[in-house]
């Protein structure tokens, strides 16, 4: 008898971890990111988890901050990262823009403060570079928003 008891216990104790592991995968969360106390992060933007692609992997289409242009496989934004200082984990860094916005085809805009940029003005941006997840990019402004900064 106890060894049918058993049986049905770790039976019972598999499909709960399955139907568990299902339940965070249908729910759109990782459950092997993030162990920093975290739990497990949602993907994000319309569409991802049905194509299992994440926003921002290879296969997703690029986006340029400057005009907000998808990019086409192979096409990159032009920018500039600077070394970090010591003891940091970020860099600085001047983005300039796409092939679509340095071309002339679209109109080159600061996302902070919605102005229309002129050709020799570039975004500055924050990079963080990671060893667990992928690279993130925080855009400060743009060289009249974010301007020169006295005392720093």
């Amino acid at each position: 008898m106890d060894l049918i008891q058993l049986l049905i216990l770790v039976i019972i104790g598999i499909l709960l971890l399955y139907f568990g592991y299902t339940l965070f995968l249908r729910m759109g969360l990782s459950p092997g990111r993030g162990g920093e106390g975290k739990g497990a992060e949602p993907l994000r933007g319309k569409g991802a988890k049905s194509r299992g692609k994440t926003p921002g992997s290879p296969a997703e289409p690029q986006i340029c901050p400057v005009c907000s242009a998808k990019l086409e496989p192979g096409e990159q934004v032009s920018s500039a990262a600077f070394p970090p200082k010591e003891g940091s984990t970020d860099r600085f860094m001047h983005i300039k823009g796409c092939v679509y916005c340095l071309g002339g085809e679209r109109e080159r805009v600061c996302p902070v403060c919605a102005l229309v940029l002129k050709n020799d003005e570039i975004l500055v941006a924050r990079l963080f570079e990671r060893s667990i997840r992928r690279t993130h990019v925080h855009v400060l402004g743009c060289t009249r928003c974010r301007g020169p900064r006295g005392g720093r």
